[in-house]
């Protein structure tokens, strides 16, 4: 009989000593959970163009860090070639969607830096943040992902604190600092800074069209390991031009130097599925994993045998030769 009361007692003296402990599963710490959950819910990435030879990228990586031990932190690229605010534009088009909402996106490629263009964070109406000076890189998200709103970044409250007299890192101390603030819940998007009419810097490019039989549209970037052509046409500008497999299309590809558009190649290939599809050493058009046109040399640079880039200075027209076999 003693024995039952004494285990009576002490377990009615652990479950009050539980009761009153911190990490019992209350209403209000739960809640505080959840919202711990989903400050810390969103993934910050980043990209520049300072490559990883030096600190810096692990600098912005440290103030992020430092707003919020817990963040999921991931890189985009370092190796935006420098100054190249449209292959910063690219890069963001081309991996953004695969970002879950909610994403936070820092891209510094900023030859302006500490002059007066704005540091902003853009909103899209897919759900995306992007934390960039507006200098051209946000073009193609804006125009693809659509502008929810703009905000500029208020520096008086959203600056690494001590790093007021810095002018030429502001990957650093504003946009890693605003972006982490952002991704982490430490800020509300509302809280970045004043709002900005509907509408940011943007780089002319040509456009993919369809027009008297010929498709017009820009080289956004190279396969550079390979040397292969990207363009910005798609398959369904393709179809729409009746253009199908081992049809032979005419290709001009041509850059705009000053007010001069200046032929760079001028030829005729087939439509094909795959590299092999030609012979080793011929050109051939080929949808890419963009499911774009693109053109190749089977085994072989394009790119480095016609001289061809890439950027906003550069287009390509195609259209239909006679429809042949190949």
């Amino acid at each position: 009989m003693k024995k039952t009361i004494l285990a009576l007692s002490l377990a009615t003296f652990s479950l009050t000593a539980f009761a009153n402990s911190p990490t019992v599963p209350t209403e209000n710490n739960a809640q505080q959970a959840v919202e711990k959950l989903q400050k810390s819910a969103h993934a910050l990435v980043l990209q520049t163009d300072f490559s990883l030879k030096d600190g810096a990228v692990s600098a912005m990586q440290g103030v992020a860090f430092g707003v919020d031990p817990e963040l999921k932190i991931f890189n985009l690229t370092h190796e935006i070639p420098p100054y190249n605010t449209w292959e910063a534009a690219y890069r963001l088009l081309q991996t953004a969607s695969y970002w879950p909402q909610g994403t936070v996106f820092v891209s510094v490629v900023d030859p302006g830096v500490g002059t007066e263009r704005k540091s902003v964070v853009l909103k899209t109406k897919s759900g995306h943040y992007f934390v960039t000076p507006d200098n051209g890189t946000l073009t193609l998200v804006a125009e693809s992902l659509g502008i929810e709103s703009l905000r500029e970044i208020d520096e008086t409250k959203n600056r690494l604190a001590g790093s007021e007299k810095s002018y030429t890192f502001h990957g650093r101390d504003v946009y890693a600092y605003t972006g982490a603030r952002l991704a982490s819940g430490a800020i509300r998007f509302e809280e970045v800074g004043p709002e900005l009419a509907p509408k940011v810097e943007e780089i002319a490019y040509q456009k993919p069209t369809f027009e008297e039989g010929v498709l017009k549209g820009n080289i956004p970037v190279l396969d550079v390991q390979y040397g292969n052509i990207w363009t910005n046409i798609s398959d369904s500008q393709l179809t729409q031009a009746g253009i199908q497999k081992n049809d032979k299309v005419c290709v001009e590809i041509i850059e705009r130097v000053g007010e001069e558009n200046k032929v760079r190649y001028s030829g005729s290939m087939p439509y094909k599925s795959s590299f092999g599809d030609v012979e080793e050493g011929r050109p051939l058009m080929y949808l890419n994993s963009l499911l774009n046109i693109s053109f190749a040399l089977n085994m072989d640079s394009f790119a480095e045998k016609f001289k061809i880039k890439s950027g906003a200075e550069w287009s390509v027209a195609v259209k239909s030769c006679e429809k042949t076999a190949n």
